[in-house]
């Protein structure tokens, strides 16, 4: 029987909810005997920050852990043998999948791939300005890496639509 993940989610999201937490990502990696579970849990509305403590703590992480890992396996919601299971916060450099956490994370260096290229480009990084009508507006100026900034006398903004966006992640302010 393979792995439901959508039904893993269900439980992870209901377990996080109960405790004041939200779901960012499950994923399975691995396979046999060496198979892991690992779930990204954060608090909703947390700015990632090294100096944050509005962030996880390690203590949510453990409460969570023995909650969820109970359900899962009283409902045998992970079937075909063991598994690990890793609980933790996204990182200060956590994945950007929903556009709520496009919203959620304006003001922010974010680092970006788009599936189809966008002024002969498909990597950039810069601050995130806005995120409305499936639109999301860098201010490539911010950029960290000189390569990443617009060259002179090209706009330091560009607008890229969210359905464009293959993968993309926070950088963290340090």
């Amino acid at each position: 029987m393979a792995l439901d993940l959508g039904r893993v989610r269900q439980i992870a999201e209901r377990v996080a909810g109960s405790i004041g937490l939200e779901v960012v990502e499950v994923e399975v990696c691995g396979a046999g005997k060496h198979r892991m579970l690992r779930v990204f849990i954060d608090r909703p509305g947390a700015a990632p920050s090294p100096h944050s403590p509005d962030g996880v703590t390690h203590e949510d992480c453990s409460k969570f852990s023995r909650e969820f890992g109970t359900i899962v396996d009283v409902e045998d919601a992970v079937s075909g043998g063991s598994y690990v299971l890793e609980v933790s916060s996204p990182g200060l450099d956590r994945k950007l999948t929903k556009a709520a956490d496009f919203e959620r994370f304006r003001g922010q260096r974010v680092k970006l791939t788009t599936r189809e290229p966008v002024n002969n480009n498909r990597h950039f990084e810069g601050k995130l300005e806005s995120f409305e009508n499936g639109k999301l507006l860098l201010d490539l100026s911010a950029a960290r890496k000189k390569k990443m900034r617009p060259k002179e006398g090209d706009s330091s903004k560009i607008e890229i639509e969210f359905k464009n966006v293959e993968k993309a992640n926070l950088v963290p302010e340090i």
